[in-house]
């Protein structure tokens, strides 16, 4: 038996445009990807904090620190830029799997992650 946990979040990230007459997906600075382990195509969940919508589509890696936000397709009209959003993403494993694994989880400023020193 396996279950989904929680792989990879990025906690309260601001949309920074939507854009209806796209193929779909969400497009997402590459840098924040990375933070979290998240990979193009990946399926990802995505919670809007300022109108309670929930849905999911798959990642499109953006530029490097644009801060891009980008909700594309039909999930532009569940969001509005400005508003704050988590996106997560979620694995299977077994429980025994489970019990030992970590999510990935950064909080994002300004849609940026601090520097590295």
């Amino acid at each position: 038996m396996t279950i989904e946990v929680l792989k990879s979040k990025l906690h309260c990230v601001q949309v920074t445009e939507a854009n209806l007459n796209y193929m779909g997906s969400i497009t997402l600075d590459r840098d924040l990807m990375d933070a979290v382990g998240i990979i193009p195509g990946e399926r990802v969940f995505i919670v809007d904090n300022n109108n309670g919508e929930r849905f999911d589509t798959y990642t499109i890696s953006g530029e490097r620190g644009s801060g891009c936000v980008c909700l594309n397709g039909a999930a532009a009209r569940k969001v509005q830029v400005g508003d704050t959003i988590i996106i997560m993403a979620y694995a299977r494993m077994t429980p025994d799997e489970a019990m030992d694994f970590t999510p990935q989880v950064a909080f994002p400023e300004n849609n940026t992650l601090p520097k590295k020193q």
